[in-house]
């Protein structure tokens, strides 16, 4: 499958699925748009006028992503009361939009109009077409003369383009009662050109008294209604909502979107969730993921089902898979005999073939997987023996260790994943059994945005220390909460552990903690 083929498939089917037909959702206007004035947007052909609109029709901010070429998508819903529902009336709305090549809009290159109808929540995924590789854009938003913030996004290069560099932000897991999402403003200023953040963009958990900032709701979200106010919540986070504008983002989800460490059409708790009920749950939670992220319409859910799993090349330099390893897995291990079972999967059929038919295509000179989970192995038994991690790679032995061992035939690769909530940096091997196996690529685990809060340093080391020894191949562990930055060129990925001091307080002290680069062609990673 190829990037054109991942990134718009199924786009017509899966917008007549959920709102019935091409003008529910929205069409692409061909005039040019002028948000001089105050006047609002007359409906499309066939939509009746909706009502005067209240105040704050873009509190939750503009966000975009799924960079290609000569297209982005452009994110925004329209939410005057986010935490109640949103606020809007159950109608159809048109919102206006604009593409721009300079941040005063004097050169609009191209512009639109969309339907945010109440199925999708009034959220807006604009298809941004027809835009120059490798460029800078700025876009916003208007709706009944209300005007949004501007964002600014990037297209991928030409397809043919070779050498090059690319700044990559990598994300994860954030936590709203665990604190504020105080390392974006730091990310903010080192300007990334892409955002990967690879899951746990909401946490499901009840609110908890005593936490830093209280969830909404009163229990886990289950139903639509409950994942929507989980979301806009999250995106009412000031630091989160100015990264998210800054820059496109790529996405995919892990656990937390929908249950903890759910498996397929398997809930955590089966005793407790029915099937029905779980499937329920999923295709609720799917549903808001949608809506609130900066995803193409191939993404739309199919109750529960959607499509994650995709692929982008930036140029010759990069090609970046995105997985699922929640959607298709088989259920978790619960012990090293069930781990080590060559019938238990991670990707699924379809996936793993997808997976590997791109890596060993690949015309890149870094091939790069977004994985939600660790795929190098955590040795939690210090001495002889193994204690592994069943819901992450170690707990699918057989098909992990033949992905690896099909890492030898593929040019730099590099696993960029999450879930761990700790920094954990490693050479990926061959064979984890064999110390003296070979090094087949790297793998950077990027800490917490703000999951696990504040974590006491000395605590943590006196606890994972010990285990160094039954990892050799760890060459940074750290528990500090922020992201990972990378540097990619031709010869080189050179990658920074920016971490914060707090995420207790709304502001926080940055800092590099560790350097690392991985050259081409030589596999592993080394300390600078």
């Amino acid at each position: 499958m190829s990037a054109d083929d991942t990134a718009r498939s199924a786009l017509t089917g899966r917008r007549r699925f959920l709102a019935g037909s091409a003008a529910a959702l929205g069409a692409a206007a061909t005039a040019q748009l002028s948000f001089a004035g105050h006047a609002a947007a007359a409906p499309a052909t066939g939509t009746a006028a909706a009502p005067s609109l209240p105040d704050g029709l873009f509190g939750l901010g503009v966000g975009s992503g799924d960079p290609l070429p000569d297209a982005v998508v452009l994110w925004t819903r329209l939410a005057p009361d986010p935490l109640n529902g949103g606020g809007m009336p159950s109608v159809p709305v048109t919102v206006e939009w604009q593409v721009a090549d300079d941040e005063k809009f004097t050169h609009i290159v191209r512009s639109g109009t969309e339907q945010a109808v109440p199925a999708l929540a009034h959220s807006v995924h604009a298809d941004a077409q027809g835009l120059q590789p490798g460029r800078q854009y700025w876009y916003r938003f208007r709706c009944d003369g209300q005007i949004s913030t501007a964002g600014r996004t990037h297209t991928a290069p030409s397809p043919l383009s070779a050498g090059g560099s690319l700044r990559i932000a990598l994300a994860s897991c954030q936590n709203w009662q665990h604190g504020y999402f105080t390392p974006y403003a730091d990310m903010l200023a080192q300007d990334p050109d892409l955002v990967l953040f690879v899951g746990d963009y909401i946490y499901e958990s009840a609110p908890a008294a005593g936490s830093v900032r209280l969830h909404t709701g009163k229990g886990e979200p289950y139903t639509l209604d409950e994942y929507r106010n989980r979301y806009a919540q999250y995106r009412t986070d000031p630091d989160l909502q100015a990264m998210q504008a800054h820059a496109p983002w790529v996405v995919t989800f892990d656990d937390h979107e929908v249950d903890n460490d759910w498996a397929g059409e398997v809930p955590q708790d089966p005793a407790k969730q029915s099937h029905d009920a779980f499937v329920a749950r999923l295709t609720a939670a799917y549903q808001a993921y949608y809506e609130h992220m900066p995803v193409r319409a191939a993404s739309v859910p199919h109750g529960p089902h959607i499509q994650m799993y995709r692929r982008f090349d930036y140029g010759r330099l990069i090609r970046l898979n995105v997985l699922d390893t929640r959607q298709f897995r088989t259920d978790q291990a619960a012990t090293q005999a069930g781990a080590e079972d060559p019938s238990r999967t991670m990707l699924g059929a379809a996936q793993k073939q997808w997976l590997l038919q791109g890596l060993t295509r690949s015309p890149a000179t870094w091939n790069v997987i977004a994985s939600q989970i660790m795929m190098a192995e955590t040795d939690l038994m210090p001495g002889a023996g193994k204690l592994w991690y069943y819901d992450a790679w170690d707990g699918y032995q057989v098909e992990r260790n033949a992905l690896l061992q099909q890492f030898q035939s593929v040019r730099n690769p590099l696993v960029l994943s999450g879930d761990r909530h700790l920094t954990m940096i490693s050479d990926l091997k061959k064979d984890f059994a064999d110390p003296k196996s070979a090094v087949v690529g790297a793998e950077f685990v990027g800490t917490s945005i703000s999951s696990s809060g504040d974590q006491d340093q000395a605590v943590f080391h006196e606890q994972w220390d010990p285990l160094k020894a039954d990892n050799p191949h760890w060459k940074v562990i750290d528990a500090h909460r922020g992201y990972h930055l990378f540097d990619i060129g031709e010869s080189s990925v050179d990658a920074q552990v920016r971490v914060v001091d707090t995420v207790l307080s709304k502001k926080a002290k940055a800092s590099t903690l560790s350097r690392l680069q991985v050259r081409s062609e030589r596999p592993g990673v080394q300390l600078l």
